[in-house]
């Protein structure tokens, strides 16, 4: 007699060799290995949403530490430029500032109505708040402290002595930002 051969799609063993069939390939995952990479991924996002919450809240504390650096420094410059003369400051005025928008203009001292004396420049725009309504003009997102008020109460006036953010919460550092 001879060897009989088995056919490829039978299940049983083939009695006359022994040999086991052999079987379909199945194309795709099993519903095993669906869950456990679910899971994985699951995980992967879980980890991944706190660190993506702290790139925007270190992003948006960068631009307020940048923001508040430059207006200081315009500030600064302002009162800086006063003194020296170049800037016109009315009888008994503290040389800052009356607002934020003439950081981005001032007029100089000098010149008459057919030849004004050119504007010196501070600032090319005014930064905003990262933290404040975005429909308002960035000059309106920051909190204003004059020369006369006291620094732990600080309240608008004649002149700007310094900016502050209005944001409400704490830095990642838990210094509130009112107090940058």
């Amino acid at each position: 007699m001879t060897a009989k051969t088995c056919q490829p799609l039978l299940m049983a063993p083939c009695r006359a060799t022994g040999q086991r069939p052999l079987r379909r390939v199945m194309a795709g995952f099993s519903l095993m290995e669906l869950v456990v990479t679910l899971a994985l991924i699951g995980v992967l996002a879980g980890l991944a949403a706190p660190l993506a919450e702290m790139a925007v809240a270190r992003s948006k504390e960068r631009q307020l530490r940048t923001g508040l650096q430059a207006l200081r420094q315009a500030i600064d410059g302002y009162k800086r430029a006063a003194d020296s003369g170049l800037i016109t400051v009315k009888a008994g005025g503290s040389g800052y500032p009356a607002t934020l928008d003439a950081l981005t203009g001032a007029a100089a001292a000098g010149g008459d109505d057919k030849n004004p004396a050119p504007a010196v420049i501070f600032l090319r725009q005014l930064p905003r708040d990262p933290y404040a309504d975005p429909s308002l003009p960035a000059g309106a997102t920051w909190g204003l402290r004059s020369y006369a008020s006291p620094p732990d109460q600080p309240q608008a006036g004649e002149d700007v002595f310094d900016v502050y953010s209005r944001a409400e919460g704490k830095g990642i550092n838990g210094v509130p930002l009112r107090e940058w």
